[in-house]
């Protein structure tokens, strides 16, 4: 099992909208620097978005640039990826971790985007 756990994906028509969460299954919480992940179909996981801190600075993929934004709460413990004018390319698992990514991968939380 790993240490975080990410809800909210579903499936959403292209220009849709969904809004992703992730908490920590530890008391450590979220760390320094955290990320989304998204592994899509028969492809290698990838950065997507990263945050230090909360209201820290984010950096985002070229793919998703304007479209996502990264997210935690004061309280240090969760974290969220808003995702607006999906496209089918986005359709993937989501993942969050630290960055750079250690420790056990969680479930994830499947994103599919539909024509």
């Amino acid at each position: 099992q790993g240490q975080f756990v990410e809800s909210g994906g579903g499936l959403v028509q292209v220009g849709g909208s969904l809004r992703l969460s992730c908490a920590s299954s530890t008391r450590n919480g979220l760390l320094a620097e955290m990320g989304w992940y998204r592994q899509p179909p028969g492809k290698q996981r990838e950065l997507v978005a990263a945050i230090r801190g909360v209201g820290g600075p984010a950096n985002y993929a070229d793919s998703v640039q304007g479209r996502f934004t990264i997210s935690r709460d004061s309280d240090k413990k969760t974290m969220y990826l808003q995702m607006n004018n999906l496209k089918y390319e986005d359709t993937a698992v989501y993942y969050c971790n630290q960055v750079p990514a250690r420790g056990d991968w969680g479930q994830g939380t499947q994103v599919t985007v539909s024509s």
